[in-house]
């Protein structure tokens, strides 16, 4: 539970830290009357620490300022999935949780806090970018690629730096109701709740493969997405089994073949919907989903939103 106000919120800074990410969290809670918090801004020892994108932070307190937080912002930083935080960073973190500290993580301090191991068997995200990275170098953490962010309660990550926005209102909405959350968005002109996930962000929904093997299959089949393709038809392209096709497929790319085919199609129709002016049920028989309702369905599972929300969202301006 969170602490009675003020709260005590802590910034802290690790080397590469983003502008934005730091700013976010110093800019939301920034101790004003109207608003029962303190920030300070620390990092692994007082003074100057390097940040990334040109710029650097002067900052008046080391990790002790994480004993006297209620809050532990970690905001993203540059080449996570390289090297770990300083070791006394992670056992300040892990020291700070004990006490019944949150931890919230913008961007990629995700992999700040997957160090400390509190993150093992629980959700969380990061940037899109770095989603494989994070669940390669910390497979005990359950990576959720398509969220905003996470709450795991005393546990918070979050996706790119703007997500880092959707994060600070709902701990705002937490700690002190919808109305403070609201007044907090006015006054950040920012949206009080976001729909969807971040999915509807990254450029595509099918990855870029890790393997070539069936390269000249996968470009064949983006040319044929309005026709009817199945495993079999995949495979006699390949000139494989459908069982041998499936499991390299999966290897190459980390998808079944019909998954990828579906992927490819939200692809597509997203493309569509963002571009033209067409209906949905035109552009679900252009992809080869036959009908507005598959469309919608699929849409929905792949990138947490609907075409109709993705298009008011994505669509050039008049």
């Amino acid at each position: 539970m969170p602490a009675s106000p003020p709260y005590h919120v802590a910034v802290l800074v690790l080397e590469g830290a983003k502008p934005l990410d730091v700013g976010i969290p110093a800019q939301v809670f920034t101790t004003r009357a109207s608003m029962p918090y303190e920030v300070r801004v620390c990092g692994a020892a007082p003074g100057l620490v390097a940040g990334g994108d040109g710029l650097s932070y002067d900052v008046a307190h080391g990790v002790e300022a994480l004993v006297w937080a209620d809050i532990v912002f970690v905001p993203g930083y540059r080449h996570p999935d390289r090297d770990d935080p300083p070791p006394a960073v992670v056992d300040a973190l892990i020291a700070a949780h004990r006490r019944g500290a949150r931890l919230a993580a913008i961007s990629t301090g995700a992999f700040a806090l997957a160090a400390t191991g509190l993150l093992d068997g629980r959700r969380a995200t990061t940037h899109w970018h770095y989603t494989r990275a994070l669940a390669a170098r910390h497979p005990l953490v359950r990576v959720d690629e398509n969220v905003l962010f996470v709450d795991e309660g005393t546990v918070l990550t979050s996706a790119g730096a703007a997500s880092g926005i959707d994060l600070c209102l709902h701990i705002l909405r937490g700690d002190l109701g919808v109305a403070a959350s609201n007044h907090a968005a006015r006054r950040l002109v920012a949206a009080p709740y976001r729909s969807g996930g971040q999915a509807q962000y990254v450029p595509r929904s099918v990855p870029e493969p890790l393997g070539e093997r069936f390269a000249a299959t996968r470009e064949w089949a983006l040319h044929r997405l309005a026709e009817h393709l199945t495993l079999d038809t995949l495979a006699r392209h390949a000139a494989v089994s459908p069982r041998t096709l499936s499991r390299r497929f999966v290897e190459d790319t980390g998808y079944t073949p019909m998954q990828w085919v579906m992927r490819a199609r939200i692809d597509v129709a997203r493309e569509l919907v963002e571009r033209s002016e067409r209906g949905i049920e035109q552009i679900a028989a252009d992809v080869g989903l036959g009908t507005g309702a598959n469309l919608r369905l699929h849409f929905q599972r792949i990138l947490g939103t609907t075409p109709s929300e993705y298009r008011r969202t994505f669509a050039p301006g008049d």
